[in-house]
């Protein structure tokens, strides 16, 4: 059975994006962007909210990909040759491969397909990941702690009590800290 992974990168207070929705202070340095290649090559299919997913189709076709890092054209692979499905009511076309559009989130399509998966699933989108946390759905949390303090903003996480084993962690030389949980 495949595994249904929240990725995301966070504020140390706990936000993905600031007030303004900005979320310039989270990109990652070629050292972090390496480490999370590594752990997106597992992932065989990626749920999206709209607005991530409007994020995300960035890596279709990047800009003067041949002139960035490695790390950011191995990305860009890694992205393209995964699945999409993307959750909205609004979105009429994708905009890129591999992708579909679901209107809602539905707990027991997710757990068929993480029944059925070959790869590991990653759901990204704070609010679309709150609601599969609170429906039971998601196995691991990977968190990126980036170290500045937005003040406000969207949260990473829901408002809910659960507690949580830590799994593994890592200090990268920009003082992200990487934080791997289950369910305890």
């Amino acid at each position: 059975m495949a595994k249904l992974i929240y990725s995301a990168i966070t504020s140390l207070d706990g936000f993905v994006e600031d007030a303004d929705g900005r979320f310039d202070w989270a990109a990652p340095d070629d050292e972090v962007h390496a480490f999370v290649n590594d752990l997106e090559r597992q992932v065989g299919t990626y749920l999206y909210g709209r607005r991530m997913y409007e994020t995300m189709v960035f890596w279709e076709s990047p800009p003067g990909l041949a002139e960035r890092p490695p790390a950011v054209q191995e990305y860009a692979e890694i992205w393209q040759a995964a699945d999409k499905i993307v959750y909205s009511k609004t979105l009429s076309k994708v905009a890129s491969a591999r992708t579909r559009i679901e209107p809602e989130l539905d707990p027991e399509a997710v757990r068929r397909l993480k029944a059925s998966a070959g790869h590991d699933l990653s759901i990204g989108g704070a609010e679309l990941a709150a609601r599969a946390i609170e429906a039971g759905l998601v196995d691991e949390l990977q968190l990126f702690v980036v170290p500045v303090l937005v003040g406000a903003g969207k949260p990473a996480l829901p408002k809910i009590r659960r507690s949580l084993e830590l799994l593994d962690e890592r200090r990268f030389r920009n003082g992200t800290v990487y934080l791997r949980y289950i369910d305890a």
